[in-house]
């Protein structure tokens, strides 16, 4: 089955840049400081809370990011690693406030990281933004990004649920449709049901980032069967930063029974320490799915993805073919 799942053709669907910075940069970057691997890249790590990672994340991101540069070398060490686990498609986000925060251009990450993308794979740039990132400096900024930025293919909600809707992001993600982004929103990860239900609701994103806790809402699973979302979900992390106790507790089986469809992906591999292989076999691991199952998440990750028609036949095709060599495996 590890094999199987290392030669799926795949996609990463829930991916942002700063928390994939790769661990050998920050040993490239200082000598023999990065030597042992830290606790919270073992695989039996959890924090504590959202605190504890936000805060280890961000204090490793700022050493590493300074400029557009930066974000290019990033990116090309993760595309090569993205592509030695056969994956063809990725959408990637970066997070506006670094704009802010660094002052540095979003137009110049955008570019920088489309500078480095390699043959073979297919990449989409997002912007994900927080509750309060409508700040007087970046809210036009964001106004300007919706409409016009070259490259950025759409934007994504980000932040602690715990703060309050605002009516800037319903009138943002309007005009953002309107310019034909994408648009996505992270709820349902700490926050309730309602939170994924007001973000297809007022957001009209077709696009869960996590949306776990609509496992706990049958009105609201109905609702995302019935308007198409999709749940980008995150195992490890969801596990890692105890979103459930238990890996009998996660909800994946109960979305797709319901015939809502979902995505894999590592969300922040740098304070997960995983990579999408992990992923798919965690979900062997832990919840027995099979061969079948497993093909199938991969061929919805296709299915979704900014592509030609042909070259998601192709991928689909790919996966089924294998599929068949597993099934004869087994025989």
């Amino acid at each position: 089955m590890d094999r199987f799942i290392e030669s799926l053709p795949k996609t990463e669907t829930h991916l942002h840049i700063e928390g994939a910075i790769p661990w050998e940069l920050f040993e490239n970057r200082f000598p023999g400081e990065f030597l042992q691997v830290p606790e919270f890249r073992k695989p039996d790590f959890r924090y504590n809370n959202f605190q504890q990672f936000e805060k280890i994340l961000i204090d490793h991101a700022l050493r590493v990011i300074k400029s557009p540069e930066d974000y290019a070398e990033i990116a090309k060490m993760l595309f090569a690693t993205q592509l030695s686990q056969n994956i063809a498609y990725v959408e990637l986000s970066f997070h506006a406030g670094m704009i802010e925060f660094l002052k540095i251009s979003g137009k110049d990450i955008i570019q920088a990281i489309r500078s480095v993308v390699p043959d073979g794979l297919e990449v989409r740039i997002f912007m994900g933004m927080s509750r309060d990132s409508y700040s007087s400096f970046l809210g036009p900024l964001l106004e300007e990004a919706v409409e016009s930025w070259e490259g950025l293919y759409g934007i994504d909600l980000h932040g602690p649920e715990d703060l309050p809707s605002k009516d800037w992001m319903p009138r943002l993600w309007s005009i953002a449709h309107a310019n034909g982004r994408m648009l996505k929103a992270h709820a349902g990860e700490f926050g309730s049901a309602q939170n994924v239900k007001w973000a297809v609701e007022s957001l009209g994103v077709k696009r869960i980032q996590h949306g776990i806790s609509a496992s706990d809402d049958e009105t609201v699973m109905e609702l995302l069967v019935e308007k198409g979302v999709v749940l980008d979900l995150c195992p490890i992390s969801n596990y890692k930063l105890r979103v459930f106790d238990n890996w009998d507790d996660y909800p994946i089986r109960k979305f797709l029974n319901k015939g809502i469809r979902c995505t894999i992906s590592t969300d922040d591999p740098f304070s997960f320490g995983n990579c999408l292989n992990d992923e798919y076999k965690y979900l062997v691991r832990y919840m027995g799915f099979s061969a079948s199952e497993i093909a199938e998440i991969a061929k919805t990750g296709f299915d979704i993805a900014d592509l030609q028609d042909y070259q998601k036949k192709e991928s689909m095709n790919q996966v089924d073919h294998l599929l068949s060599l597993e099934r004869g495996n087994e025989l």
